[in-house]
């Protein structure tokens, strides 16, 4: 495409380098020492409640003001095997730390975020593998997705002895870790190299490329395999319902995980007018991230106000900080393209209408763009499930408290199930359902 369209090359590769760097920078010591420091090291901790997978947070805390940090990273992965990535990419700001303490007396958390990474780092880098197997129990467990839900469960059953074969329908392992995160969040090979950990466990197998409906069946796994995990994900996108939506355009999914696997991010092709529809976490990792290739416009449009944005204000701020423009209440009507190109977005202005709702003001805007990512949710794709397949409902397999769903020897966790689409809570989810199956086993 000509430089007025879609084009590579924005921006020179020493310049996108630097942009995409690692946006949170590792702790030294001594500074891991002094933000360890003025930690209250509560009894009954509220940071502790506020974290899915129940990480003792003053503990490890404690461990990194006392210099064991084989300690402290130990208490973060006994609870949580992905905190590595969780210290990257957990909204710390609405759960631990907006707990902490420290923020309703100084608006200033403890830095736990940091503080886990600091400790994690450490282990990783000493090249330990801390987690060992029980003897082998003679049961296997089919485990389907070999994102943080699916890996985290089959860590915890590997460690109790089970024999778990994961299915993954793509390349590689990870996730929305490896294909779903901004490139400056997990950054020089960071999810692989956290995959790698945790298979370290042994006795886990991966089969890459197998598709669920396609390749394996549900029904074929619930016969082989003792018991089955759904840590399916939500592998379906969203559409605007408009026509030409796909002239130029692209789901911000798909364009985050093309980022995420370009080893030259320079070759990668962006427009100069961006126009990003959605509130969410991909939205502004698809927006700033198209500023960083170099276009000279990004704009999210929201159909409601800055409060009821799913992505948190530290991440609304942090788009806004690196040149992206957020417009709120206007939703996307038309699309119009000039020989066939996409040449502009037409939005229809709205207003609140009553708790939960919005309603259209019938007053337009056009914004010139050469580029639409459409980053308005994803949903579950159910049909790979089969027709005799566990119960769903509002668009998730339902299960009940301890990830069982309405089959027997059948359990599901990650997006795929109600609950916050956070990595954190994949993890716990996927925890949860390990030692459920483990007791329908009947340990």
């Amino acid at each position: 495409m000509d430089a007025d369209g879609v084009a590579a090359g924005r921006r020179p590769r020493e310049e996108i380098a630097t942009l995409f760097a690692d946006c949170a920078p590792a702790l030294g010591r001594d500074e891991a020492r002094i933000a360890a420091a003025r930690c209250y090291f509560c009894h009954d901790a509220p940071c502790i409640e506020a974290c899915p997978t129940a990480i003792d947070i003053p503990g490890f805390i404690r461990g990194i003001a006392t210099g064991n940090l084989k300690g402290a990273a130990l208490s973060i992965l006994e609870a949580n095997i992905f905190g590595g990535s969780c210290a990257r990419v957990c909204p710390t700001e609405v759960l631990c730390e907006r707990a902490c303490v420290r923020t309703a007396q100084e608006n200033e958390p403890v830095a736990i975020g940091a503080l886990q990474r600091h400790a994690t780092d450490h282990l990783f880098a000493s090249g330990v593998q801390p987690f060992g197997r029980a003897p082998a129990t003679g049961k296997c467990v089919a485990v389907v997705g070999a994102g943080p839900a699916g890996l985290a469960c089959a860590h915890a059953l590997a460690r109790l002895g089970h024999a778990v074969t994961v299915f993954e329908a793509r390349a590689k392992p990870g996730g929305l870790n490896e294909y779903g995160v901004a490139a400056y969040k997990l950054v020089d090979g960071f999810a692989q190299a956290e995959v790698a950990f945790v298979l370290g466990v042994g006795g886990i197998e991966i089969e890459y490329g197998r598709v669920l409906g396609r390749d394996v069946q549900l029904a074929d796994l619930r016969l082989r395999f003792d018991a089955v995990f759904l840590g399916l994900g939500q592998g379906a996108v969203n559409g605007l319902g408009l026509a030409e939506e796909d002239a130029e355009g692209a789901n911000a999914v798909d364009f985050i995980a093309a980022l995420r696997q370009a080893e030259d991010l320079s070759t990668l092709p962006v427009g100069r007018r961006v126009v990003v529809v959605g509130g969410g976490n991909t939205a502004i990792d698809a927006a700033t991230q198209a500023c960083m290739l170099g276009a000279e416009d990004a704009t999210i449009v929201y159909r409601r106000g800055p409060q009821a944005m799913g992505a948190t204000r530290d991440e609304q701020e942090w788009a806004q900080v690196h040149g992206v423009r957020i417009r709120h209440w206007a939703r996307p009507v038309a699309i119009e393209t000039d020989q066939g190109r996409l040449a502009a977005v037409v939005f229809e202005r709205t207003r609140p209408d009553g708790p939960g709702r919005i309603a259209p003001t019938g007053e337009r805007y056009t914004l010139p763009a050469d580029m639409l990512l459409k980053a308005i949710g994803q949903r579950l794709d159910a049909a790979p499930l089969g027709q005799d397949g566990p119960r769903v409902a509002g668009g998730r397999i339902v299960v009940d408290a301890d990830g069982a769903t309405s089959m027997p020897g059948v359990f599901a966790g990650g997006d795929c199930v109600a609950g916050p689409d956070l990595t954190v809570q994949a993890v716990a989810d996927g925890k949860r359902a390990a030692a459920a199956i483990h007791r329908y086993l009947g340990f």
